[in-house]
């Protein structure tokens, strides 16, 4: 790798980072620049994967305002998480992805009209006092954490999307505490999927190393400006790029 190629994939890890601990959309930086370099694509896939780890550990470290009180809750949709990256890593090493790609732009469409027309939620329930952490999550939501994380671990195009969409739908969360349970769930998820990469397939560390360093950095980003930027707007953004991106994957899907 040269100079020039490892200030690249640097550049596009704190694009990635920082839009992925936002979002929910670090591949559609770091994907394209890893195959930019001539990296094959299964390898740049799971290379991919492997460097977004660092993007989990630099905006979990910046959410903690965010996940104060949130650990009971996040206990049983870590364990799925931890269960369906495992599933997603396995289905990933021994079938092709040309089985999801037809209905991802689907389901990544769908995910980024539901963000787009949610509702914000109330800070106050109904008696008054403040919303509890977890107090009216649906019975269900292990299960779709478990079923987006097999997703995430298998194709992982924005996987942290759907996520967000199904958090921010279910729990009544508003965007900075629903996006902090996305970054930590997904993160969960990712670094199971990864390790299963690193003992099982071929990673290119020369991209992993500059990419990962990137990752970390745009991920401490990204909480703060969730926290700050107006929730309205910042919806409109997320909601607009992962319909971009759905019509983006659809027509390499279908033409």
């Amino acid at each position: 790798m040269t100079v020039l190629e490892f200030v690249f994939l640097l550049v596009a890890g704190v694009g990635a980072g920082l839009t992925g601990s936002i979002a929910g959309l670090a591949s559609l930086v770091s994907y394209p620049a890893l195959l930019a370099t001539g990296i094959p694509p299964v390898t740049a896939n799971v290379s991919n994967s492997v460097a977004l780890v660092l993007n989990s550990v630099g905006s979990v470290s910046a959410s903690r305002p965010e996940l104060k009180g949130q650990g009971r809750r996040l206990l049983p949709l870590a364990v799925a998480a931890v269960l369906g990256g495992v599933a997603g890593a396995v289905l990933l090493l021994l079938t092709p992805s040309e089985a999801f790609e037809k209905i991802v732009p689907v389901l990544i469409a769908g995910a980024s009209a539901a963000i787009l027309v949610q509702r914000p939620p109330r800070e106050l329930a109904g008696d008054g006092t403040r919303h509890r952490p977890g107090a009216g999550d649906p019975w269900w939501l292990p299960l779709g954490t478990f079923v987006v994380a097999i997703y995430g671990g298998y194709f992982g195009a924005a996987a942290g999307v759907l996520m967000l969409a199904m958090y921010l739908l279910s729990t009544g969360e508003g965007l900075p505490r629903g996006n902090a349970m996305k970054n930590v769930i997904l993160g969960v998820a990712n670094a199971v999927a990864a390790l299963g990469y690193v003992l099982f397939a071929s990673v290119a560390w020369s991209a992993v190393l500059p990419l990962a360093i990137g990752c970390l950095v745009g991920g401490r980003m990204g909480p703060a400006v969730v926290r700050r930027a107006p929730q309205a707007g910042l919806r409109t953004v997320i909601a607009v790029a992962g319909l971009g991106l759905a019509v983006h994957l659809g027509i390499q899907a279908w033409f």
